[in-house]
This record gives C-alpha cells, structure tokens and sequence, in this order.
C-alpha cells in the first residue's frame, strides 16, 4: 500500500460543489455490486484524568459458519486477542497478569439486523470494560450504554474488504460531529466507444472523483471537502491491471489534522500507541479482489 504515496497530485474538490465542468463521462451500466467480505474497526478509549489510551480492534466477518466477529485489544505494552464463538455472551479477555489490568467484553448479536455486510446495523451490542468499568460500546441497547464521565472512545479508522467487481458501495462518518456519507467506488469502462478503464468515486450522490485512462492513472490522489474538513482520496489500481489474478485495488479517505500537505501513508498500520498528541484524525481504506472468493 505505500507505493500509492508515489503519485501524489493535489486537487481540492468541495463535494457541495460540481465536481467537473463540462459532460460528465458515464459508466457502462452492466455493473455488478461486489461483495463485503469483512470489516474492521479501530477505536481509540481515554480514562478521565489518565494519560494512558486504549486501542481496541473488532473485526467483523460472514464466513460459512455464519456472521461474527474478533476483538483485540492494545494497552500499555500488552495485547491480547478473543474470538467470541456464541451469538450472545461475556469473555473475560486475557492479559499478562501482571499488568494488574482485566478486561471484559459483553454481546448480543441473537437479534442484530444486518444490511448486506458482515457488520449489524441495529438490535445488537457489544461492550469492553476496563476493570468492569465500560470504555467502549457500540450499538443500540440502551439498558447497556456507557455511563458519562468514566471514560471517552473514538473512531480512528475502518477497514472493509470487498470481492467481485465493480461497484463497492459503504458510508463514513469523517468525524464525531459530521453525519454518515454515502461513499460508491466504480471502476468500469467509458460509454464513448473507447472503451478506456474509467474509476470514479461519488459522496453523497455527488461524483467527487473522476479517473480517466486507468493505464495510465492507475495511482493518485485527489483532496476533497466534507463537513469542513480536508480529505485525502488516494487511489491504487496497479494490480487489477497488471496482476488480475490475486491483485487488489486500493481505496483511502483520511481527514488531515491541518492544510498541510504531508500524507500519512508511510505511517506505520499496526497496533502502536501514537505519542503525539494531535487532532483527532479519521481514516477509512478499501480494498477490492475484483474475484469472488471460492
């Protein structure tokens, strides 16, 4: 994924705005929805009146034995990892005895309504507690939510994972006061008789992204505006087009903390606590097997 990086072009489009003066090029309409294979969330808890953060990771998966997830947690030097097997339930998680740290996470997806994805989207919950004192919480069950004042969590990044070819369809909240946006990605062929790879990517209904000649583009960066916000849009296709077998295309929005120009894809992915204390920065990355898995 750091290769996208190489390729760096600034444009700055307002998704309020017309995106592209003049005729629009279209997509072929013999485009199939691709699949949503997996889904995996990173959220970042902070203890009132501690210096210490909490990064917990929920995988979300639809596999033959059905709809699930993982969880993994980092904090201080320690990880530690649970695959919860029933739909409805309570783990401890394990963690180095010595870290005097114990950590608990609840569930109830008996009910949960899914939408096309791995991930519910109502009727359900999951809970993460810190020493039976709830840090995170995702979900819908009122009688389980997170009382105020203890602790704070935050979105920091999402990663979905797709099959089949060509359109992939999601929504992402850039930051915790902006709304959801409807976010399609469309890789297909003009309609004009050239037949020339064409990706475009729409927020809101609104075409923001318009790549003309994927042979040529087939890495860049486009800069748009959502919520008052600068997000990078960086794109890598290299390998649908020069190694179609098991190669996958690239998809990155990520907010900046200011106008500056730097991108962050050279950042290390894996689970580290970021020393900095920074805005808060949100980051969702696509990646697309243009095959369906077997």
């Amino acid at each position: 994924m750091k290769s996208i990086a190489t390729c760096y072009g600034e444009h700055a489009i307002k998704i309020s705005d017309s995106c592209c003066a003049g005729p629009k090029p279209s997509l072929s309409q013999n485009l199939i929805p691709s699949l949503q294979n997996s889904v995996t969330c990173l959220y970042r808890s902070r203890i009132q009146d501690e210096d210490d953060q909490i990064l917990t990771s929920l995988t979300w998966t639809n596999n033959l034995t059905g709809r699930g997830f993982n969880i993994q947690i980092a904090y201080k030097s320690g990880t530690a990892s649970d695959q919860p097997r029933k739909s409805k339930g309570s783990n401890t998680i394990p963690f180095h005895p010595s870290s005097g740290s114990r950590f608990e996470v609840r569930w109830d997806l008996s009910g949960a309504d899914y939408d096309n994805g791995p991930e519910p989207t109502s009727n359900f919950y999951v809970m993460v507690s810190l020493n039976s004192k709830p840090i995170l919480f995702l979900g819908d069950y009122e009688e389980h939510r997170m009382s105020p004042g203890y602790a704070t969590f935050t979105a920091v990044s999402r990663t979905e994972s797709f099959s089949g070819s060509a359109v992939y369809s999601t929504k992402a909240q850039f930051c915790d006061t902006g709304t959801p946006h409807d976010i399609v990605i469309k890789c297909g062929r003009e309609d004009d008789g050239l037949k020339h790879p064409i990706l475009t990517v729409s927020v809101d209904r609104k075409r923001a992204v318009v790549v003309k000649k994927l042979q040529w583009n087939f890495r860049g960066n486009h800069c748009i505006f959502v919520d008052g916000i600068v997000v990078d849009m960086m794109w890598d296709v290299h390998d649908w087009l020069f190694n179609p077998v098991s190669g996958h295309g690239l998809f990155l929005f990520r907010t900046r903390s200011g106008f500056d120009s730097r991108l962050w894809l050279e950042r290390d992915m894996s689970f580290k606590e970021k020393e900095e204390d920074s805005k808060p920065e949100f980051s969702l990355l696509v990646t697309a097997c243009k095959r369906h898995p077997h």
